[in-house]
C-alpha cells in the first residue's frame, strides 16, 4: 500500500535556512539593515559584457566586500 508509508520532508527534500547559517553578528545584521543596494545592478549594467559566462552579481560582491573589509583590519 503505498498511501500508509509516511516519510519526513526533510528526508526527500534538501532543506537550507539562511537564518541558521548567517550568524547573529550586528555587523552583518547592520549591513542588511542600513545600506540599500537594490539599484547597483541597474548602475553598473553598462560595464557588464552581454557575452560569455555571466559574471558575479555586482550587488553580492559589494556585499562580501563590505562584510570582509573590517575583519581584516582588526
Amino acid at each position: 500500500m503505498m498511501g500508509s508509508w509516511q516519510v519526513a520532508q526533510g528526508a526527500l527534500f534538501y532543506e537550507f535556512s539562511l537564518e541558521d547559517h548567517v550568524p547573529q553578528d550586528p555587523l552583518t545584521r547592520a549591513i542588511d539593515r542600513f545600506v540599500d543596494l537594490g539599484g547597483i545592478r541597474q548602475h553598473l549594467a553598462p560595464f557588464y559584457s552581454t557575452t560569455g559566462r555571466p559574471s558575479v552579481d555586482p550587488e553580492l560582491m559589494i556585499r562580501m566586500l563590505l562584510i570582509g573589509y573590517p575583519r581584516t583590519v582588526i
